[in-house]
């Protein structure tokens, strides 16, 4: 029987944030539609004008961290740490965007290679999922939209990827209703972010049972992870 490579968790939390706001500037700027768990924040930060996408995040995950509280039926100090990692999350995406190839201001939307774009939303599609799964293999709370997940899905016992499905597809209403009261029109959604809603929660299944037959992730710190441990519903 073949042995699991360990893997640190610490450097697991941080590898997922690095390619969680990757993934967003890629599809952002492949201009297919933006994923849906990230499209209001998208929406809000085109609206407000002086919102970043990074900053817009900050006050979306904040309402979407006190819905969590609520369906929770309980607060625990420790459950800030989600939105700690909203913060890093959105100072990186920033950052991502300066990039001039990233940047809508130097390349402009649309201006690419339909190819070209083609891939980038099928790599940004992948890299999404890929770094959600990551954030469930460590004990580190992931950025709000994830930690909701994780959290309910801990305390109600409801299958992981159903429950992602459910949530994403809640998103993608919202974005829908938010652009049309914003614009009137739809922008940042599109064909691609139907495509994640119903997709991410299946890959997402697929990439977590493929890293739990390769590799053990094992928290470096035992005591300072032992904060972190989620209760289950009784």
């Amino acid at each position: 029987m073949s042995r699991k490579i360990k893997i640190s968790s610490e450097v697991t939390y941080f590898a997922a944030i690095v390619l969680l706001s990757l993934a967003v500037a890629i599809l952002s700027t492949a201009d297919f539609g933006i994923s849906m768990i990230v499209a209001p924040a998208y929406l809000l930060s085109l609206k407000a004008g002086f919102l970043s996408f990074g900053q817009a995040e900050y006050v979306v995950q904040a309402i979407v961290f006190i819905l969590l509280c609520i369906v929770l039926k309980r607060f625990r100090f420790v459950y800030f740490f989600s939105f700690g990692t909203c913060l890093i999350y959105g100072f990186v995406l920033d950052l991502w965007r300066k990039i001039p190839f990233l940047n809508p201001a130097a390349t402009p939307l649309g201006s690419m290679n339909l190819s070209l774009r083609i891939a980038m939303f099928v790599i940004g599609m992948i890299l999404t999922s890929f770094s959600v799964v990551l954030f469930f293999k460590t004990y580190l709370f992931p950025q709000v939209y994830d930690f909701f997940v994780k959290a309910v899905s801990c305390k109600y016992g409801i299958k992981l990827s159903r429950l992602k499905t459910i949530v994403d597809l809640s998103c993608l209403t919202a974005s829908v209703i938010m652009t049309f009261a914003f614009f009137g029109e739809i922008r940042g959604i599109g064909w691609g972010t139907l495509i994640m809603a119903l997709l991410n929660g299946t890959v997402i299944g697929f990439f977590s049972k493929l890293l739990d037959k390769a590799f053990d992730f094992k928290p470096t710190f035992t005591r300072f992870a032992a904060m972190f441990k989620l209760g289950t519903a009784a």
